[in-house]
């Protein structure tokens, strides 16, 4: 595996022509991997010959600074993780060389972000399809892979690759699920031992055939704060607080 800590060495190596004639799937990630983010690189490397990475915690999609300082930051781990999966290509840029403009250029969507996540989080899908633009011009791959868990974020680029005519298919891949149903995501290591037993209530609320007001209720019930509970485009949306961790999922209804 091959690692770009310069997002620009890696744009003139992209461009250098070793890729010349393979195809490139790409996993943009945050770091803190887990199963979910292999399943991911698994699907990439079945579809493409070559497979890229990227770890970056990004700055600019979290509407609250202390969610951004407590984000887990474990390179270390990740890479041994990413070598063991097969990866070609891993991308570590720093904030300067993905926002060399100092933040002056942003990508705005102006409906599907308004809602959902985009109601509570200020910035935040400005902050995503914005650095995920960068990464998907940078990159040039001819696949790009997203988890349906955060499913409202994987229409949003979806919709903005095809409005800015973008090369990079968009691919969405089904949640990867914990035994118990919870959704797999780098938050669920801040859970204390006691709310992860509570958590996969979340999944089984959201499959029940209740109406939303008395899955609400039942949530509450466990100790949930729930945020919102919502149904758009066929799926059943929530999220919610346990104590201070906040945790998304959706499922078809």
């Amino acid at each position: 595996m091959k690692v770009f800590e310069n997002f620009s060495d890696w744009i003139s190596f992209r461009r250098g022509g070793d890729l010349a004639g393979q195809t490139l799937g790409f996993v943009p990630t945050m770091g803190a991997l887990h199963e979910g983010h292999i399943e991911l690189v698994r699907r990439s490397k079945k579809e493409n010959q070559k497979t890229a990475v990227s770890i970056f915690v990004n700055p600019t999609q979290f509407n609250d600074p202390k969610d951004f300082e407590k984000y887990p930051k474990t390179f270390e781990a990740d890479q041994a993780k990413l070598r063991e999966a097969g990866v070609d290509y891993l991308l570590y840029p720093k904030p300067e060389q993905m926002y060399p403009d100092a933040y002056r250029y942003f990508v705005d969507e102006k409906e599907m972000s308004t809602i959902l996540c985009g109601a509570h989080r200020a910035g935040h899908f400005r902050g995503v399809l914005t650095v995920v633009m960068k990464l998907l011009n940078g990159v040039d791959a001819d696949h790009a892979y997203f988890g349906e868990k955060d499913y409202q974020q994987m229409k949003l680029i979806q919709g903005m690759s095809e409005a800015f005519f973008m090369k990079t298919q968009i691919v969405p891949c089904p949640t990867v699920r914990e035994k118990d149903g919870l959704a797999m995501s780098s938050r669920n290591a801040r859970l204390t031992p006691n709310q992860r037993e509570i958590a996969p209530q979340i999944y089984a609320a959201l499959k029940s055939p209740k109406s939303l007001a008395q899955v609400r209720s039942e949530l509450e019930r466990y100790g949930f704060k729930v945020e919102y509970l919502e149904e758009h485009w066929g799926r059943r949306f929530i999220a919610a607080y346990l104590g201070d961790v906040r945790l998304i999922d959706n499922v078809q209804i």
